[in-house]
């Protein structure tokens, strides 16, 4: 089986994301490095994939609705599980994880 994003469906609640890397920033003369970010405490990610949801005690499925491919999201630091495709990092996250769906263009300079 080759490592490739098709052949990736996250199961049950899970959404596979790619986290958003902040780009480098100057302040005035002085440059600052992405690494000077470490002191955040969530992400920005786009969702790549979504799982079907999952089944309730009764047997119900509660399917995922509240983000779908292309959304971009929010979601705390350390949450998920790293998988590495294509020589690419992607996180598997529950989408209870999820903190939040960003509307409109992401403004990722701070």
């Amino acid at each position: 089986m080759s490592n490739t994003l098709s052949t990736v469906r996250p199961i049950s609640d899970r959404v596979l994301i790619r986290k958003i890397e902040k780009k480098e920033r100057m302040h005035g003369l002085i440059h600052i490095p992405p690494s000077a970010n470490e002191i955040d405490t969530a992400w920005l990610a786009e969702v790549i994939a979504v799982g079907r949801g999952r089944y309730n005690e009764a047997g119900v499925l509660l399917e995922i609705t509240d983000v779908v491919v292309g959304d971009k999201i929010v979601i705390g630091k350390y949450m998920g599980t790293e998988v590495k495709l294509n020589d690419e990092k992607y996180y598997v996250v529950r989408v209870d994880d999820i903190l939040g769906v960003i509307d409109g263009e992401v403004n990722e300079a701070r």
